[in-house]
């Protein structure tokens, strides 16, 4: 396996974990010490502890980590086992829930059983492609309109922090499409708020370990975030039940579900409780522009830091969208739902950023009983990772796996890729309910600022990463832009 971006040191202990290993009662992993195991090898740096246990012959590799027994599954058929074939034998790992269930047990994400079924069910129209494609014209409008603000900048501005651009610019998407609430000068209190408490839980950290309770530092900077967090969705709530206007969104739909359905009880039996109206916004406000923010990030730094490949984005979407021949690039079609079935290369750029860098870097389970995986016995309550991270750079899988190569996405290759060789939003039953959503976001974005502007290198791959609730990285990602 190759594993792009670990840190120095990380290819000699991967070296040395090397070994034959036979399935037995334990699978092979890194020695750890008496009581925490592995925890502080962990701790110093995630990404090369990922790359150590990726570096094994076998495609289970055990691990202990805090006080949870950790098993990393690197084979597609073993994560399918674990994701769709036995799914009902599996729950969210109790290391995620009792860490993110301090901000949000009763979200999406969270929420297990029959109660998580009936809250998917109520909140899938909002997601269902239909619907989604009605959001391409907002989605490309508000692209649009940060695009000219880029080409308004001084010229002596710099280079432009697109990390942090996109940041804002997603959440505003989310707000206006999801929650029809148009957030334009007011989103730092989420957006600054989610940067604090996705730092809280980095797994490079110790505090990511204790309790929220704990008076730590960054224990204090997170609840005063959640507080700020919980403020401004407040007001969102506020400001839609003080209108006579008629919606139909995301938002309706939480103000409307009806607690008989087995979606929850509610304070007053009126429907669903604030407690949960508020941690289903939380999550999708938090995930829900953090991740998109990410692909776009990623995706925009690869493409300055390969001139061939950004070209050829622009050939294709001069083709596609005009190439404002009579004017400028500015003057070209905005991108609409429709012209992403023409843009082939895009898709390819979006999918392969996504390989490289998925936001979402590994999905934890935990088994409810006894079971086998890769020849292995795993005992109930281990927690399973299956780490995108390392699986969609394995070598078996991807010629060249650290480049940046959009082109491999062939119709021929995505038909011989195994099933979950690559998987960015999850899979099974709890795949991401929000990916047409944000698939569909990070290329009408990618491709209105694409069109109008070059982007040239200023941060350059390898970077260094951090494993917070999201794959970030450690420092903000800058281009150069030059308009086209």
């Amino acid at each position: 396996m190759a594993i792009h971006d670990a840190a120095d040191g990380a290819e000699e202990a991967g070296a040395e974990a090397l070994r034959e290993s036979t399935p037995g009662d334990r699978p092979p992993g890194p020695d750890g010490v008496p009581v925490i195991g592995n925890t502080l090898q962990f701790v110093r740096d995630p990404v090369a502890f990922y790359a150590r246990c990726a570096a094994y012959e076998d495609d289970v590799v055990t691990y202990r980590v805090a006080t949870s027994d950790g098993v990393m599954l690197t084979h597609p058929a073993d994560i399918e086992q674990v994701l769709v074939t036995d799914d009902a034998d599996y729950h969210r790992a109790s290391i995620i829930r009792n860490a993110l269930g301090q901000i949000a047990d009763g979200g999406l994400f969270l929420l297990e059983g029959e109660a998580w079924g009936a809250h998917r069910t109520a909140l899938q129209p909002s997601f269902y492609r239909d619907r989604v494609e009605t959001y391409a014209d907002m989605m490309a409008r508000f692209a649009d309109e940060r695009a000219a603000e880029w080409a308004d900048r001084d010229a002596e501005a710099g280079p432009v922090a697109v990390s942090e651009e996109m940041r804002t610019l997603t959440l505003e998407i989310l707000a206006k499409t999801l929650l029809d609430v148009d957030i334009r000068g007011r989103e730092s209190a989420i957006r600054d708020a989610a940067a604090v408490i996705s730092d809280r839980f980095d797994a490079g950290s110790l505090s990511a370990l204790l309790p929220l309770w704990v008076p730590t530092p960054a224990n204090r900077r997170c609840r005063r975030a959640v507080s700020r967090f919980d403020d401004a969705i407040a007001d969102i709530v506020a400001e839609r039940r003080a209108s006579d206007e008629a919606f139909d969104d995301l938002l309706s739909i939480l103000l409307a579900v009806d607690p008989d359905d087995g979606t929850g009880e509610s304070d007053d039996g009126g429907g669903l409780s604030e407690r949960q109206i508020r941690d289903h916004l939380f999550t999708f406000l938090f995930a829900g522009h953090e991740t998109t923010a990410l692909t776009l990030s990623y995706a925009v730094m690869l493409l300055a830091n390969d001139p061939e490949r950004q070209a050829r984005l622009h050939e294709e979407l001069d083709s596609v969208l005009g190439d404002g021949s009579e004017g400028s690039a500015a003057d070209a079609e905005r991108p609409g739902a429709a012209d992403l079935f023409e843009l082939d290369y895009l898709d390819r750029v979006v999918d392969e950023a996504l390989r490289l860098y998925p936001p979402a870097y590994t999905v934890f389970r935990e088994p409810t009983r006894d079971v086998e995986l890769g020849g292995y016995q795993i005992p109930a309550g281990s927690t399973v990772s299956l780490p995108q991270w390392v699986v969609q750079r394995d070598e078996r899988w991807y010629d060249d796996p650290d480049a940046f190569r959009p082109e491999r996405w062939t119709d021929s290759f995505r038909e011989g890729l195994p099933e979950y060789a690559y998987f960015p939003f999850g899979g099974g039953p709890r795949h991401c309910i929000g990916m047409r959503f944000a698939l569909m976001e990070a290329k009408l974005v990618l491709a209105t600022l694409a069109a109008r502007f070059a982007f040239d290198p200023v941060t350059e791959p390898p970077i260094d990463l951090s494993m917070q609730i999201t794959l970030q990285p450690q420092r903000p990602i800058e281009v150069g832009l030059r308009a086209r």
